[in-house]
């Protein structure tokens, strides 16, 4: 066999609570992924407006790329990868406008019912095909033109939040495919921007940037980042939604299963070749989005681990810290399937208070309430098991796709329990890892373009090479999962209910 040229990049992956900047070598074989740097960020409110902290962002994205520069190894590119719907916006100079706002800010609750008032579900699902939910690009540019429609007035350009670096690293003012696919602003049958639905919701489309392909080589380092072993790095746009690139990253057992890319949010979905857009699709609010090498990741936004790190919050400002360890610890040892709750139900989208509201759900529908943490946390994680079944039903009606094993990759495939209570919630068999699937899915799409790598195919033969794969089996006893099952799809029922009877209040 032909012995490959060795090459190092750089995959810098920024998630809703850290980042991390790695430096991932490929020796023809294997991918060998070493973090130089991790760092926290948060939102925080200014003038009343949740926004993301773009000088922590900014620093430790600069804090790791100085570290690779004073480095042994020689780095070809440079690809960012971070959370979808977030966005910044560039004034005619090429600087930001201010700090991008974060998605969980309340305004875009109120402007995603003011959307459905005015044009309808219907018109935006069509319109995109692309699932419906507050945190939603199209929901925060309905606000800013609403109530900060001088952010829009300052700007000539919208990035979205991965492409806002790649302008940083390189003064590229292009936005890549899967990021944009994220928003709701953009037609995914027909690959353009949906400026006559734009249009409909006041949002000035004069700001909407060229769409590139994954993969897409925006040119070099600027002088100030390219220095000792990045002095001749490129800028190489890895699929720029995290989730995305977690795809990449996945060694799928079988080209039909299930993935679920597990973090704050876990997103649940299939590969298929083009959009799906139906009425059922619609009816069950699942999404298109984009995905590298042509395809579409057919899938739902779920509430992911964001309930365990919410409650995780409120008892460390209380005086009560626990590592995640330890309340999963704490979870084994609780009592399964006692308290269920819909953990996409509105009250838990911001976080706050969440043991309480936890706690207040159950008792609202009639569930045995859950007192002790490792109670909560297992309230939560088998909840969030359930609501990976309701994925799996919903994509196996719309596709008639038999589907053969779930993947887990990300933070989440670190959680046995978890892990083992999806595998027996769907009786499907769950293999998990690489926890990094999102740093390595981006490095592996820069090495494509640098030529070392052929094609996706390719890229996942590597990763399996690469990654230690943990699997569960289900349990056989699956009577106890069914009644928990009955009693989810009944709070299902019940909180679409509440929704739509506060939308005709």
């Amino acid at each position: 066999m032909t012995t490959r040229a060795r090459a190092t990049v750089a995959a810098i992956d920024l998630r809703a609570e850290s980042g991390r900047v790695a430096q991932v070598g490929f020796d023809g074989e294997r991918l060998a992924l070493d973090v130089v740097h991790r760092f926290t960020h948060t939102p925080r409110e200014v003038d009343g407006v949740l926004r993301w902290n773009l000088a922590a962002l900014e620093g430790g994205i600069r804090e790791g790329l100085g570290t690779l520069a004073n480095g042994d190894t020689e780095i070809a590119s440079v690809g960012v990868d971070g959370w979808g719907v977030d966005y910044g916006l560039i004034d005619a100079n090429g600087n930001l406008v201010d700090e991008p706002t974060c998605y969980r800010d309340g305004r875009q609750v109120v402007a995603f019912d003011q959307a459905l008032d005015t044009i309808g579900a219907h018109r935006l699902y069509q319109a995109t095909g692309v699932q419906i939910i507050p945190i939603n690009t199209v929901f925060a540019l309905a606000s800013d033109a609403r109530i900060l429609s001088d952010r829009l007035e300052k700007a000539s350009s919208l990035l979205m939040l991965p492409d806002v670096f790649h302008h940083l690293l390189s003064g590229s003012r292009v936005t890549e495919y899967s990021a944009v696919s994220t928003s709701g602003c953009y037609d995914m049958a027909h690959g353009a921007w949906a400026t006559d639905l734009l249009d409909e919701l006041g949002v000035a489309t004069h700001l909407l940037p060229e769409v590139v392909q994954p993969g897409a080589d925006v040119g070099p380092l600027l002088p100030e980042f390219a220095s000792g072993r990045l002095a001749t790095a490129r800028v190489i746009m890895p699929p720029g939604h995290d989730t995305a690139s977690a795809v990449v990253g996945t060694p799928l057992a079988h080209p039909d299963g299930l993935y679920i890319s597990s973090g704050t949010w876990s997103l649940v979905g299939l590969e298929v070749p083009s959009p799906v857009i139906s009425d059922e699709t619609e009816a069950n609010n699942i999404t298109n989005e984009g995905g590298y090498a042509g395809m579409i990741r057919l899938l739902r936004n779920v509430a992911g681990l964001w309930l365990l790190q919410a409650c995780r919050r409120v008892w460390a400002a209380e005086g009560r810290t626990y590592s995640y360890p330890e309340l999963v610890s704490m979870a084994a040892r609780a009592d399964g399937l006692r308290s269920i709750v819909n953990p996409d139900a509105p009250e838990f989208l911001d976080g706050r208070d969440a043991p309480a509201r936890i706690q207040a759900y159950c008792a609202s529908t009639g569930t045995t309430v859950p007192e002790t943490p490792g109670e909560i946390v297992r309230c939560a994680l088998d909840s969030l098991a359930l609501s990976y079944r309701a994925v799996l039903d919903d994509l196996t009606s719309v596709t008639g796709q038999a589907v053969p094993s779930i993947n887990i990759v990300g933070g989440g495939s670190n959680n046995a329990l978890l892990s083992q209570l999806t595998a027996d919630a769907t009786g499907l068999p769950v293999h998990c890892g690489p926890v990094e699937a999102t740093a390595l899915g981006n490095a592996a799409a820069q090495l494509v373009t640098l030529g070392e790598l052929a094609d996706l195919s390719d890229i996942r033969r590597v990763i399996s090479t690469t990654t230690d794969i943990t699997s569960y089996a289900p349990d056989p006893r699956a009577d106890r999962w069914d009644d928990a099952y009955a009693h989810f799809n009944h709070l299902l029922v019940r909180d679409r209910n509440r929704h739509d009877a506060a939308q005709t209040s």
